[in-house]
């Protein structure tokens, strides 16, 4: 079984939706009854509030545990359990796709070169690809990097997350959680780091357009000296001869 598989039941737990990330999500996603994709759906809740409003969804994510759980809350989506660099096999566009929480940090960069290929072609003229990821620039003057603890139902429940061994080539990325004090897991790793230039550059040479640079779904300034996500909205302009 794996980490996130283990995981599953404290999901909702440890990442409650958030009303902030789908209301920017929202906004780019264009009028119903259009297409989502969401490569990294966890359990399915942002799937699940734009199946709300009227959206043909499709998540996609490498655990089965997690694929299974979104299936049984959202009979209406189209839920895959697959790697996010398989979207050539979808064979479907749409108006928006996006994968927010870091999950791109776990493919390498030549993985990724061909996931924003896939998905340029996969995303419709004049459609919109957001991704998020942590903010590397800032993280990458570290050896190591420990997250804030967090605590839940008067600590029964304690998620612990760091980085260590952190540098471009790669980092380590060590998650514990426990529950009434005993260990539910312990786990480690590997994440590949990419800075925003990058990752601009990665962009750029797939097709997209940028069309924004956050710190977070608040809209902030993004700064590669602050601690902060890197959240990256791209466009997919048409061309003319």
């Amino acid at each position: 079984m794996s980490f996130y598989s283990d995981f599953a039941p404290y999901y909702e737990l440890i990442f409650p939706v958030r009303k902030q990330v789908y209301a920017f999500l929202r906004e780019y996603a264009g009028r119903s009854p259009g297409a989502v994709l969401d490569a990294g759906c966890g359990p399915g809740h942002y799937c699940g509030m734009f199946l709300r409003d009227g959206f043909r969804v499709t998540g996609i994510d490498l655990d089965r545990m997690m694929i299974d759980a979104a299936t049984i809350a959202y009979p209406h989506g189209v839920f895959r359990c697959m790697d996010i660099t398989e979207i050539g096999s979808l064979q479907v566009s749409f108006q928006l796709i996006y994968s927010i929480g870091n999950v791109i940090a776990h493919i390498t960069h030549e993985r990724l070169k061909n996931f924003l290929a896939d998905g340029y072609a996969a995303l419709e003229t004049g459609g919109f690809w957001i991704v998020q990821v942590v903010n590397w620039d800032y993280l990458l003057g570290f050896n190591e990097y420990p997250f804030p603890v967090k605590t839940i139902g008067d600590g029964m429940v304690i998620f612990r997350r760091r980085y260590s061994r952190i540098s471009h080539e790669g980092v380590a990325f060590e998650v514990e959680l426990t529950v009434d004090g005993v260990s539910v897991f312990n786990e480690q790793f590997q994440l590949y780091p990419i800075t925003s230039d990058a990752l601009l550059r990665l962009h750029q040479d797939a097709g997209f357009s940028l069309a924004g640079v956050y710190a977070g779904f608040d809209k902030s300034g993004y700064r590669n000296d602050r601690d902060s996500g890197l959240v990256m909205v791209f466009t997919k302009q048409q061309r003319f001869p």
